[in-house]
């Protein structure tokens, strides 16, 4: 029976912590690096989730200012358009219930704006959450990728012992 060192790293031993700072290039790209097969399409899609939930936070926060500062532009217009167009007859009853709906009109969209500060908080702590899961994952997996490279490497290292013993030399 001939034994053969089935792993696949590369000077992993001389590394403290082979797999701090792995991103998706350094799965796929690096020549220096190459993780052990087993277990690698799920590092990657773990890699590949992270990515897309850091990207879909800031996208969402990037959202929340736009239509922040929409609401902001939209109730400057009203507050111009008022200051414009000042009262021409206090006792006209349907310029003070235009310009009441107006005012009503900056009320609801401060509302939005306050419900949309909600809503994103809501939003990016669950992508967060999800985020510290998925990373907590990765830090799992890895680590069991790691435990695993390194017991077939002991495993390999024994097995060439053992066959070193068995023709006879001494250790």
């Amino acid at each position: 029976m001939v034994f053969q060192d089935i792993s696949l790293g590369k000077d992993l031993e001389n590394q403290e912590n082979p797999w701090e700072n792995v991103t998706s290039s350094t799965v796929t790209n690096s020549d220096s690096f190459v993780m052990p097969e087993v277990g690698k399409e799920r590092v990657e899609a773990l890699i590949k989730s992270i990515d897309e939930i850091k990207e879909l936070i800031d996208g969402r926060e990037k959202l929340s200012k736009r239509i922040f500062s929409e609401g902001e532009k939209m109730k400057m217009e009203i507050t111009n358009f008022l200051n414009e167009n000042r009262v021409r007859d206090v006792n006209d009853p349907i310029e003070t219930q235009e310009r009441s709906a107006l005012r009503q009109k900056k009320i609801d969209i401060a509302q939005m704006q306050l419900n949309e500060k909600v809503a994103c908080w809501k939003d990016v702590a669950l992508l967060k959450k999800e985020l510290r899961d998925k990373e907590q994952d990765l830090s799992e997996k890895l680590a069991r990728m790691n435990i695993l490279e390194g017991i077939l490497e002991s495993t390999s290292s024994d097995d060439n012992s053992n066959d070193y013993e068995k023709v006879g030399g001494k250790i």
